[in-house]
């Protein structure tokens, strides 16, 4: 593993037991990235990517394998570590936005900084800032109810980045979201990765979304391939 790895893993695997059957969904998955890198993983339905996603983020534990994330063995890790390593080091986006509905969007890009001690009022400071520049200003105080989708996961993704992670995981984030807004999505993500050195790692359907990123890889047969096509 490079020493300048954000995120790193090494004959990751999994796989399920179905009565009598052993059910193998990953098998021998290596993958590197380093700062500021985005790189997306494509492959077919049910072929595992959300699974392995999951895993890399620490919320799924792996059969066998290890995943490094900021420099830390995840499998090292205690729960509460974990957690803790989680909202310092990582951002998660999924394709539904996944925002607290009582709280608004202010509320919600504040939450990791207060569940990591931030004070309340450089919170808010950070956090109005983060969402003034993904163009949502003028949106602090409205629930998620009161916005567009599009408007709903430029929210999720600034609570992904508030907290400057190493590494932001997004799970087909343009996929809920029709084709003029998933473009803003797309570009709003690719500036904010060059203008953070935040590393990007996007599970999609999406081909145009991935020909974007440095690296497409394939997730076939249980395994990671270079998509050259």
């Amino acid at each position: 593993m490079s020493d300048k790895a954000v995120l790193s893993c090494r004959n990751l695997g999994k796989s399920y037991e179905e009565g009598p059957q052993t059910v193998e969904v990953l098998s021998g998955v290596e993958l590197e990235l380093l700062p500021g890198e985005r790189v997306a993983i494509i492959g077919s339905s049910g072929s595992g990517k959300s699974t392995l996603l999951n895993m890399l983020g620490g919320l799924d534990t792996p059969s066998r394998g290890s995943v490094w994330l900021a420099g830390e063995e995840l499998s090292a890790l205690s729960e509460k570590q974990r957690g803790l390593l989680r909202n310092r080091a990582l951002g998660f986006v999924y394709q539904f936005h996944h925002l607290l509905p009582e709280f608004t969007a202010l509320e919600n890009v504040c939450m990791p900084l207060l569940i990591g001690k931030t004070p309340i009022a450089e919170a808010r400071e950070r956090a109005s800032a983060l969402l003034k520049r993904v163009g949502l200003g003028h949106r602090l105080p409205h629930k998620p109810a009161e916005l567009s989708g599009g408007e709903r996961q430029r929210v999720a993704i600034a609570r992904a980045l508030v907290n400057q992670p190493a590494l932001v995981l997004l799970d087909e984030p343009t996929g809920n979201l029709d084709q003029h807004t998933g473009q803003g999505i797309q570009e709003l993500m690719l500036e904010l990765s060059v203008s953070s050195q935040t590393a990007f790692l996007v599970v999609t359907h999406d081909v145009q979304l991935a020909r974007q990123m440095d690296r497409v890889l394939r997730l076939e047969e249980g395994r990671l391939i270079e998509d050259h096509a």
